[in-house]
């Protein structure tokens, strides 16, 4: 390129960038023209530079030999010197500093901190002794050269000639960062430890804006490690080791204890987040070399332990936003770990190759050996295996650490614990604990994105019905059914007395839809028995209709609806009597007056939509007796029509993107996933709802339906529908220690499958027959089940269930004690059903096969002999007097139960078809 153009730089490197892509910061650094290759070995470096010379060669690039050095150990570079002992300044760049002039004006100071400003992470102090020189060029008053300038001025010029070597970082060994402030600049200094000493890295300082020097001392001195964590954040966020940060300001120790933070603070406490550190006060002897505002800086020698060296883990910045509640003493005393299983963690040290190590190398600062145990900062080193699961579970699962989250478990492990990456694992095991998925409530925004319904393309393409339930009678109707044409939005409110069977819902739509606008292609419906019916399927199926129904306890997908609905309660709100008995009355005006009204997604009325002409509301003010042609009103109809479905997709788009700005995507799910079910819609058979768990399972993922809905593998017992929207599940994210042990097998008893019972939970009469909620041994809280109380074995859990809970349906007892516990023998408890086993469903009519009518209720047998006691004795009853009934009697007696309800159900149906 020609020599000039402003653009030239610029271009040419992007073109060698773009050359070099693959080689750039993996053995080659570019600058414009200058090429820098680095490598491990002289063999590695040999073939490296052959690959540079190669690439230049085949784009038609060349290097001039006179230019070119090869096999440095030592190279300038960019005004650097880069040596194997670490970053230094240009000596020649040094030179010139020693011959530099006192400045006479303005330009000339500039032209000095330019200068000056390039190296001065070389220069610690940098910021407090180039003050006074930026004073004299400050605002507009004229140059003036102070004494204090002056001796600024030559101060720089000596640290210029006396600057350390920095060391080169090295991401595998710690870090530690000593911060301080002053009244007008802050300051840090980035070290590593080489030998017994600490070498520097880096310097930092930055002199303080005037807002800034308005601050408290104790947040001038946070305002410094805040800034070093920024100026050195592509170094210490994510470091392997966590961060030391050295102050001399006893105060921020405290900071565990405050209780309010401001608006700043709360800022500077989500940035540092994001890091891994320790803060440890030390005093103003151990930090000169490091004192790069408020005293000369000194290199020192090496670093001295202190007895009062504190935690302050980043996350406590988090919890004092919102205020820390526990009475913690100003200076807690860590308490012992001795009496701990001191035995236990020091065998384990002893077998840890990690511990041994440390003290074979003489235990240098933070480590020292207390009682025979390993300490970091007087804290116990846990060695990896059980111990660790161990101090994990004291301080999170035990009744005194309450299953809290991340912040306070990592507060209550590091009082007497410690391990490398410790946080890491406390999160993990936090984020898998069982209990904490199923009982905590979630605080983040429901997850699955809005997913609308396609948009109909003419009027009664696609409807929407569902009814209004729970009203006082009124003219001989309770109930109103709410049809809704989603792309008119013209609405029927349709009176009902009672819930109508499937038959009587398709004769409601012959009579209000079909009649006045014809077959619908799609139906969007709750899952209501007169919906999910086998005759509504066969029905629609003839008819060409599209089913369209909700995922289970999910209404928004019938959102239009249920809005409507909301509309017209209001509307009978209004204009209802005391009574409330003449909302049917109300129906036809209310009716008229919603068809009337525009709506905010079309901007036009339902009837206007569906008609093409707004009906008389009331008598006109001008008269007109002009009637458009009938091929003009079409051509205006259509067009209304058309710029209602462009009006309906822009108002999509702008409803999902309000509501997608109230949700999140969430984790991914897939097929084969285990997942947790939210209880929010499901009924709870405990006492408190408050106190129930949030989510039941995990269960695993068979298919998912559409991008927010999934179908889950329920067990038969909960016999609900097993599609569930994206905000009712949460994924089951890993397990917890020990959560992938195996089952237990059951036992062999007399040829029969038995498994242990845990706990019984709860009691039941269910169809006449006592039932108890079996907890089972190794198995988890969703293999929960209700089991008949002649399998159960346990007299001594029945009995304690008992005493505890006396009001619970018990078996009937007689003179001598409970018939149950009759004939068993002490200790025993097993179960001849376990989780594992098929266990009889209970005879339910399914509600497809009954039309949408209740359930047919034919004469059964009884399963037991009703001559010799009543069904309730007989059905819990062990006495030698009732007869054998094996299980395969009694899976063939269901069996046939069952079958005879079916055909008496089929019978119903089909006579009430003819």
């Amino acid at each position: 390129m020609n020599y000039g153009l402003s653009g030239a730089p610029a271009t040419f490197q992007h073109f060698v960038n773009d050359i070099f892509q693959d080689y750039l910061d993996r053995f080659l650094i570019i600058y414009l023209d200058d090429f820098l290759v680095f490598s491990r070995s002289q063999s590695e470096h040999e073939k490296h530079v052959r690959m540079v010379l190669q690439r230049l060669r085949d784009h038609g690039l060349y290097a001039k030999l006179e230019k070119c050095a090869f096999d440095l150990q030592e190279v300038d570079f960019l005004g650097y010197r880069v040596s194997p002992l670490g970053l230094s300044m240009d000596p020649a760049k040094v030179s010139a500093v020693l011959e530099w002039r006192a400045p006479t004006n303005k330009k000339e100071v500039q032209r000095f901190l330019g200068f000056a400003n390039y190296y001065r992470k070389f220069i610690p102090d940098f910021a407090r002794w180039s003050d006074p020189i930026t004073s004299c060029i400050r605002g507009k008053q004229p140059f003036r050269w102070t004494e204090q300038a002056e001796k600024g001025f030559q101060q720089l010029k000596k640290l210029f000639t006396t600057q350390p070597i920095l060391q080169h970082p090295d991401p595998k060994t710690p870090f530690v960062v000593q911060a301080d402030a002053s009244d007008v600049a802050i300051g840090a200094i980035l070290m590593q430890p080489v030998g017994e000493h600490l070498h520097p890295c880096a310097y930092y300082s930055r002199q303080l804006t005037a807002p800034e020097r308005n601050y408290t001392i104790w947040e001038k001195e946070l305002l410094a490690i805040k800034a070093a964590f920024e100026n050195w954040r592509h170094w210490l966020e994510g470091a392997k080791f966590p961060i030391e940060v050295h102050t001399d300001h006893r105060n921020l120790e405290h900071l565990r204890t405050a209780r309010k933070l401001n608006q700043r603070q709360q800022r500077w406490a989500l940035f540092f987040e994001r890091f891994d550190f320790q803060i440890h006060y030390v005093t103003p002897a151990q930090t000169k070399q490091a004192d790069a505002l408020s005293r000369k800086p000194e290199y020192a020698a090496g670093r001295r332990e202190t007895s009062e060296s504190r935690l302050l883990q980043p996350e406590n910045f988090a919890t004092l936003t919102v205020g820390n509640t526990k009475s913690t003493p100003i200076e807690p005393t860590p308490s012992n770990p001795e009496p701990l299983c001191a035995q236990e963690i020091r065998a384990s040290q002893q077998a840890d190759a990690w511990a041994q190590d440390q003290i074979r190398q003489g235990l240098r600062f933070p480590f020292s050996l207390k009682d025979g145990l390993l300490c970091y900062r007087n804290h116990v080193y846990i060695p990896p295996g059980p111990g660790r699961e161990k101090a994990l579970h004291l301080c999170h699962d035990c009744k005194p650490a309450g299953h809290f989250g991340l912040f306070k478990t990592m507060h209550l492990i590091l009082r007497e614990f410690w391990w490398p990456k410790i946080r890491k694992d406390v999160e993990k095991y936090v984020n898998t604990c069982p209990v904490c998925q199923r009982s905590k409530t979630r605080r983040e925004k429901p997850s699955g994105l809005l997913h609308p319904l396609p948009t109909p393309s003419r009027p009664w393409e696609i409807i929407s019905a569902d009814f209004i339930t729970d009203l006082p009678p009124s003219l001989g109707y309770t109930m109103i059914l709410v049809v809704v044409d989603l792309f008119t939005k013209l609405a029927h409110f349709i009176p009902c007395d009672g819930l109508p069977t499937a038959k009587e819902t398709a004769d409601l739509f012959l009579q209000h839809v079909f009649r006045l606008h014809g077959l619908p292609k799609s139906l969007v419906t709750d899952r209501g028995s007169q919906f999910t019916s086998r005759f509504w399927k066969a029905l629609q199926k003839l008819l060409g209709i599209d089913s369209r129904l909700s995922s289970a306890h999910h209404p928004q997908t019938d959102g239009q609806t249920e809005r409507t609905n909301a509309t017209l309660e209001q509307y009978l709100r209004c204009y209802v009597n005391y009574q409330q008995d003449n909302w049917a009355s109300l129906l036809p005006l209310s009716e008229f007056a919603y068809n009337n009204g525009v709506q905010a997604s079309t901007k036009e009325t339902p009837f206007f939509a569906n008609y093409g002409f707004h009906p008389r509301f009331f008598p006109p003010v001008i008269e007109t007796s002009e009637v458009p042609a009938a091929e003009d009103w079409l051509q205006e109809l259509t067009a209304v029509q058309q710029l209602l479905l462009q009006q309906l997709d822009q108002a999509k788009e702008d409803y999902k993107r309000h509501a997608d700005s109230h949700r999140q995507p969430g984790p991914k799910i897939k097929v084969g996933d285990r997942v947790l079910l939210s209880t929010r819609f499901l009924p709870s058979h405990r006492p408190c709802r408050k106190l129930d768990a949030r989510f039941i399972g995990p269960y695993p993922v068979v298919a998912q339906l559409n991008p927010v809905t999934f179908k889950l593998q329920l067990p038969r017992s909960m016999r609900i529908h097993p599609v569930f929207h994206r905000s009712l599940l949460l994924p089951a994210d890993g397990v917890c220690p020990d959560a992938d042990r195996p089952a237990p097998t059951p036992v062999l008893v007399d040829g029969e499958e038995e498994f242990e019972v845990q706990d019984i939970l709860d009691s039941r009469f269910h169809r006449r027959r006592l039932q108890y909620l079996i907890d089972w041994v190794g198995f988890g809280p969703e293999e929960r089940s209700w089991e008949d109380a002649s399998t159960v074995h346990a007299p001594d859990l029945v009995r304690r269930f008992h005493q505890a809970y006396p009001a619970k349906p018990r078996p009937r007892t007689s003179g001598r004690g409970p018939i149950l516990e009759r004939g068993l023998e002490e200790g025993d408890s097993v179960m001849t059903h376990g989780p594992c086993s098929p266990v009889p469903s209970t005879i339910v009519a399914d509600e497809e096969e009954n039309l949408g009518f209740p359930p047919f209720q034919p004469e059964l047998e009884p399963l037991h002999l009703q001559d010799v006691c009543p069904p309730e004795v007989s059905q819990t009853s062990l006495e030698q007097k009732s007869p054998p009934f094996s299980r395969r009697d009694y899976y063939n007696q269901d069996r046939g139960a069952r079958e005879a309800t079916r055909r008496s159900a089929r019978i119903a149906a089909r006579q009430l078809a003819d």
